[in-house]
């Protein structure tokens, strides 16, 4: 093919693909102003999120501190999800686990208060 039927095909080419274009963003504009509609009505569809939120949160029971920070005795950590900074911080200078870990008191019979925690 020369040039000016390359050309002329390219012409047409756009011709088709700007009407496709105008034709799919005609369907998504009635979309829109429908679900608009709907939601002016109150009639919008109920998301899997928004049932989720209708139901009461799950209570956990509270955990009590394991272990506490050498240098400010009154942060402590449960032991659960991620690690504080100052505990990867005790760990990384030399302390160990067990060394960080509230001592429980004598008698006590669930889990005891450590430093800076009230029993």
């Amino acid at each position: 093919m020369d040039f000016d039927e390359l050309w002329l095909l390219h012409e047409e080419l756009t011709k088709i693909l700007a009407e496709k274009i105008r034709v799919e963003k005609r369907k998504l504009e009635q979309r829109l102003a429908q679900l608009n509609r709907e939601e002016q009505i109150g009639e919008a569809p109920v998301l899997p999120a928004q049932q989720k939120a209708d139901r009461p949160r799950r209570k956990y029971p509270k955990v009590l501190p394991k272990y506490f920070n050498p240098s400010a005795p009154f942060e402590t950590w449960s032991g659960r999800g991620k690690q504080p900074r100052w505990f990867v911080a005790a760990l990384r200078s030399g302390h160990k686990l067990e060394d960080l870990r509230i001592p429980a008191l004598k008698g006590a019979t669930g889990h005891g208060a450590g430093p800076g925690q009230r029993s």
